[in-house]
């Protein structure tokens, strides 16, 4: 028995097992036909069988799953950054969170692709209550982030979470992703919570916060999609938010939000992963001798890198544009890119609803303007 049993991935010596509980699974079925469309199941299924490792699962499955989503789903996925990054290194990845499953698959494909370590991811549990959900998340080395629990166990609950993320970075040479925030980005400004960075820190064995920060090499990670395929899957949420209403969620909500993320449409995407932050951490712990002032420009720093290098698409600067009614980024796409982004804006939301539309646009155009904040986007 391990203290991290409840929230930890399975061991190889658990993986065989539990591909022979999914093996017969429709769901396990729909995603293997998916993934290889012209495989007979008995060929798939006896592989499958034969699979005793958490690698193997993720190369020979997970993998080609996620490559014909990006073939089905997407006009390509583009990187930059992954070549500073060095091989047999464990790294904390910290990124904004834009769709539950495919923001942590997509940089895991990535990795590989650069022969670099795979990570552990954060996921939490309420996104994972169905028996094969949780199940093939333990297989795509996936732990859990537990949700909803008291104060007191809450407390627990996070030094436990933190404690492993740094048990795999420290002593498994595993690299580790947990998003900036708890919960997707619903507005498009990308922030990072404190208490995100706090929970991490709660793992800390060195007389400066700092310094451990800078042990487990913290990396920011910066992803973007043309099209949010969960855009609007948001709209309840940010509308209940906007008229100062308490939301709650419908029971199949996420399920729905997952599903959607996968299979639908997202055109270009992009991965930059910046610089390890020690330059950064050096300057923060010098300047400040406050652990919550620390703490507060380190998320900054997150924040700076993620919002610097994040892609933008043609589909951010019309969203600007029709938001301010002008036509300051023009230059930035075509008439034909802006008449099918205004037809989706009519298709998934009601456009006459004036402040549904805002906030639709203000989804797309944020991140434009969170990025004049530290550059001068050209406009011709």
């Amino acid at each position: 028995m391990s203290k991290f049993d409840k929230i930890r991935p399975y061991y190889d010596s658990e993986v065989n097992h539990a591909l022979r509980e999914l093996a017969h699974h429709p769901m396990m079925k729909a995603m293997m036909n998916f993934a290889y469309p012209n495989v007979e199941d008995s060929v798939w299924k006896e592989h499958l069988l034969r699979t005793y490792s958490i690698r193997d699962f993720q190369i020979n499955f997970a993998y080609q799953a996620i490559k014909k989503i990006l073939e089905k789903t997407s006009d390509g996925l583009t990187t930059s950054g992954f070549e500073k990054l060095e091989p047999h290194t464990a790294y904390f990845f910290i990124s904004n969170h834009r769709d539950i499953i495919l923001d942590t698959s997509l940089l895991n494909v990535c990795l590989f692709d650069h022969d670099l370590i795979m990570t552990a991811s954060a996921i939490g549990d309420n996104l994972v209550k169905k028996d094969f959900l949780l199940k093939l998340s333990k297989l795509n080395r996936n732990f859990l982030v537990q949700r909803g629990l008291p104060p007191r166990e809450l407390l627990q609950s996070s030094k436990l979470l933190s404690e492993y993320m740094y048990h795999l970075v420290s002593r498994e040479n595993r690299s580790v992703w947990i998003a900036q925030r708890e919960g997707r980005t619903k507005d498009g400004n990308d922030a990072t919570h404190q208490g995100v960075l706090k929970m991490i820190a709660m793992a800390n064995d060195e007389a400066d916060v700092m310094d451990f920060f800078k042990k487990i090499k913290l990396v920011p990670v910066s992803i973007s999609y043309e099209y949010d395929p969960t855009d609007a899957l948001k709209m309840p949420q940010l509308m209940a938010e906007a008229n100062d209403e308490i939301y709650i969620k419908d029971k199949n909500e996420d399920f729905i939000t997952l599903l959607s993320g996968i299979i639908g449409q997202k055109k270009r995407i992009h991965i930059h992963v910046g610089d390890v932050l020690n330059h950064e951490i050096d300057q923060i712990k010098a300047t400040n001798d406050n652990n919550n002032k620390q703490i507060q420009a380190l998320a900054q720093a997150i924040d700076d890198s993620i919002l610097q290098s994040y892609q933008l698409w043609p589909t951010n600067f019309i969203a600007y544009d029709l938001l301010h009614q002008t036509s300051t980024y023009s230059c930035k796409y075509t008439e034909k890119e802006k008449q099918l982004f205004e037809r989706r804006l009519e298709l998934r939301i009601n456009a006459d609803d004036i402040k549904q539309k805002e906030s639709f646009l203000a989804m797309y155009a944020n991140p434009v303007i969170n990025k004049l904040k530290y550059q001068t986007i050209e406009t011709n």
